[in-house]
This record gives C-alpha cells, sequence and structure tokens, in this order.
C-alpha cells in the first residue's frame, strides 16, 4: 500500500469512528521543540553534562537521586519542569481537538509523557489519562502521605552542574518533595492520581465498546512499549482502526495503518485527505 493509500485509510478512519482515542509517547513532543532521548546519545546531546558524569536517562530519572543528594535529583526535574512550561504544543494537538469536534467523537488521551503538553493545548483534566503521572504534580518523597499538590514552585536550575538551587519541600513534613512521576526502579511513586484517570478510561471504553473507535498512536517506541501496547490492545476490539505515526518503527499488523513519519507530518497527512 503506498504513503497516499495509508493516509487514505487513516482519513476514513477517522470519519467513520464515534470515538477517538489519542495514544503518544515522547516522539509526540518532537514537533514542539522537545527531545525524544532516543538511546543514551540521545539523552547526553540534550544534558552533555551527563555524559561527563556517565550518567543516562536511566540514571538521571531515577528516585534514588533525591533520597542521596535531593539538589541534584531535582537539578533534572528542575530543569524539565522549566522547559515544559516555557513549551508551546505544536498545531498537531489542535487538528486533533478539530477532529473530533468536527465528527461529533467523544475523545481521550492516553499518554506516556510527563510533560502536561495536551492540557496546556486545550485537553481537560479528565479527559486525560498519564500512565507515568505528571511532573506538573508532586509528592512526599517518603511519602508521609498519600498527598498530591500541584506544582507550583520556582526551581532555578544550574545547567553546569544540574543541580537545583530550590528543593521543593513536603507540605505535611517538610522533607524534599518529588515529582509524581513514575521514575525508574521507583519504590515510592503514589499512583492514586493515575489509578483515577485509568478508572474515567475504563468508564470511556465502556460507554463506547460497541462502537467504531479509531486510535491515532504518535511517538511511542518500543524501548518502553507502554503506549504500543495500549493502542495494539484497543485495536483488538470490533470496528477499531489504529493510525500508528512513528518516524522509525511504525510497523502494525492486523489491518491497522502505518505512517513512516513524525507526528505533526502525519497529522498534517491526514488532515489534507479530510479537507
Amino acid at each position: 500500500m503506498s504513503l497516499a493509500e495509508r493516509y487514505e485509510k487513516a482519513a476514513e478512519a477517522i470519519r467513520c469512528a464515534q470515538a477517538m482515542i489519542v495514544t503518544a509517547g515522547a516522539g509526540m513532543g518532537v514537533d514542539s521543540g522537545l527531545p525524544d532521548f532516543r538511546g543514551d546519545q540521545g539523552f547526553w546531546n540534550a544534558y552533555p553534562m551527563y555524559e561527563r558524569l556517565g550518567i543516562n536517562f536511566v540514571g538521571a530519572a531515577n528516585p534514588a537521586n533525591f533520597e542521596g543528594d535531593p539538589a541534584f535529583g531535582w537539578g533534572f526535574y528542575g530543569h524539565r519542569t522549566n522547559l515544559y512550561r516555557q513549551t508551546e504544543p505544536h498545531r498537531g494537538f489542535q487538528v486533533l481537538q478539530d477532529w473530533a469536534a468536527e465528527f461529533s467523537q467523544d475523545s481521550f488521551v492516553v499518554t506516556s509523557n510527563v510533560d502536561g503538553q495536551f492540557q496546556k493545548a486545550g485537553y481537560r483534566e479528565d479527559q486525560v489519562l498519564e500512565v507515568h503521572g505528571s511532573i506538573h504534580h508532586l509528592q512526599c518523597l517518603s511519602p508521609c502521605c498519600n498527598a498530591i499538590w500541584n506544582n507550583d514552585e520556582t526551581i532555578p536550575v544550574d545547567f553546569a552542574s544540574m543541580r537545583a538551587e530550590h528543593v521543593p519541600q513536603c507540605r505535611h513534613c517538610s522533607r524534599p518533595a518529588r515529582p509524581n512521576i513514575l521514575m525508574f526502579g521507583d519504590y515510592s511513586w503514589l499512583s492514586d492520581r493515575t489509578r483515577g484517570q485509568e478508572m474515567r478510561f475504563e468508564r470511556f471504553l465502556a460507554q463506547h465498546h460497541q462502537e467504531p473507535l479509531v486510535v491515532i498512536e504518535m511517538g511511542a517506541g518500543t524501548a518502553i512499549p507502554t503506549i504500543r501496547y495500549m493502542s495494539e490492545r484497543i485495536g483488538q476490539r470490533h470496528g477499531a482502526t489504529v493510525i500508528r505515526i512513528n518516524p522509525r518503527e511504525a510497523h502494525i499488523s492486523g489491518g491497522h495503518v502505518s505512517l513512516p513519519c513524525g507526528a505533526l507530518e502525519g497529522l498534517e497527512g491526514i488532515e489534507a485527505r479530510l479537507d
């Protein structure tokens, strides 16, 4: 099947669907200027100081850093907090919302990204599932309780040393706080907020269980395949079509649609067939 035919098939699946599920991995943010940390070298290109320290993404995104040296732990996450606050979502986020409105589709987002870009682009909190949590919410490092609160902190970071000049504190016990994000080797992440999102998503699926669904997956790779597995699981439902948009790992079987390109390019290619 040619690329043009794939775009046509994707457009037809969107026209016929009664509900839309957007699934997104790190590649979704690339068109907004965010790095996707593909491999150690990709991470070190974004953070060369970690290469000098011999620390890869797994080592930087680790709760042990907060225990041993909270200022160092917050160096990475403080910088990411500031970066995500400054980043504007690319127009693909709005394209997806426009389709849902044009075709009167109920919609839901499932993302492994912790950046809050979907909410920033206008998606409601109750239509987003953040499977790994959110950098815009905090919890106690211990944790001393189950509280999760908004990250309203200002966190300056010395980029040369990757150390935060301010360490957020728990509102309840005054020990260091940490982002409410599921990190590598995590042992203290509070999952209550994400579990509530999961329950809302399961209700969404139940409400649309007999309807044609379209799943639009963008930037979800195989290194951490949570989102790909989610898309494929939903794609097994009767009447569901998955549109996988990925520049390097686009293959998907079972009669679904594979678009080997970046998120925005893929969405604009489909958009041209829907006009």
